[in-house]
């Protein structure tokens, strides 16, 4: 879920053509979530094969990423989770709590023949697998998309790539990749322009958003460390929060006395005992250097066997990738062409 920072980001609001030709570690295991969750019959209930695997993740993949390969350039390097560190222990079973909820609300809905609730319900109820990570990692090869193992938390790793300079920005729709000091967090990229809220049963009008992270430290005359000060006081993945503090009341206490050991008595009474254990999460997180951003081989009969043969698409349908990743890797053929001397 990540960390709040909206009300206090410094963000470029732009466009995907203002996109074209950069490269993004994707943050692979949220990205198949929103799959998981929005991909869905108009009941509610995901896509399956016929026997009853789920492919909504799949669907998403590779129709999306494709798209943005082929009309805009859009280089995704996909960066998947590890083992998740022992203070998220709280939050996944926060969240495995939440799914369970919805299911039961979901299903009531259903008995009662009321569609769009059901539907509301079912977009939180989706659980990303091990096959399914695997699969998705299938479908990366055939397409020769690179795809990078993080040892631990996926948007470490992303936003160290982004460091090293191997990726133009780090992409989530969370913020947590700027406490992990990622230079350039990329939100929003997003063909539809659209995003269902669950909790409201409507959709709101999305653009790409571009936020640097010295621009967003230097306009509150923050550092990075004091960042992630804020960011514990206000609620993380590894930690609850302080009641009632929000971003902005958060960032005015960061402001005033500099790091969360010199806060008020009252405030530091509601701090969690590890703080030192979050804050290296953050600021030493456990990332590899063992990785490529290396494109591979597009694999077009293995595609169609997988997604036609295997996951019950029409081949009509992947004809419709097979012909964005021809002309992604034709276009990629003409500039290394034309680099090189022509």
């Amino acid at each position: 879920m990540g960390v709040n920072l909206t009300p206090i980001i410094v963000k470029r609001v732009v466009s995907l053509e203002a996109l074209r030709g950069k490269t993004l570690a994707v943050d692979a295991n949220n990205c198949l979530h929103q799959f998981l969750a929005l991909i869905r019959m108009p009941d509610g209930r995901p896509l399956t094969d016929p026997e009853g695997r789920v492919t909504s993740h799949l669907v998403g993949l590779a129709f999306r990423t494709t798209r943005l390969l082929a009309d805009y350039q859009i280089r995704t390097v996909f960066v998947f989770d590890g083992k998740p560190p022992m203070l998220k222990g709280l939050e996944v079973e926060r969240r495995r709590e939440q799914r369970r909820r919805a299911e039961e609300e979901w299903r009531a809905a259903l008995r009662a023949g009321d569609y769009a609730a059901a539907f509301s319900k079912a977009v939180m109820t989706g659980r990303l697998t091990r096959e399914m990570v695997e699969d998705a990692k299938h479908l990366l090869d055939l397409l020769g998309i690179p795809w990078v193992q993080a040892p631990s938390e996926g948007e470490a790793q992303a936003a160290y790539m982004a460091r090293r300079g191997d990726v133009w920005a780090s992409n989530s729709r969370d913020y947590d990749s700027l406490l992990f000091g990622a230079p350039r967090l990329v939100r929003y990229v997003t063909i539809s322009g659209t995003e269902f809220l669950p909790s409201k049963g409507v959709a709101r009008r999305l653009e790409p958003e571009v936020i640097e992270l010295d621009s967003l430290l230097r306009h509150h005359g923050i550092t990075r460390r004091q960042l992630v000060d804020l960011a514990i006081l206000i609620g993380t993945d590894f930690n609850e929060g302080v009641r009632g503090v929000g971003p902005k009341t958060a960032l005015s206490l960061v402001k005033r006395y500099g790091c969360l050991e010199e806060m008020p008595g009252e405030v530091r009474e509601k701090l969690p005992q590890d703080l030192d254990a979050i804050r290296r999460i953050f600021l030493e997180p456990e990332v590899t250097e063992e990785y490529e951003v290396r494109w591979g081989t597009f694999r077009e009969a293995e595609l169609y066997e997988f997604l036609c043969g295997e996951r019950g698409f029409s081949r009509d349908r992947v004809r419709v990738v097979v012909e964005r990743m021809r002309r992604f890797y034709a276009q990629r053929s003409l500039r290394h062409w034309l680099r090189e001397g022509g």
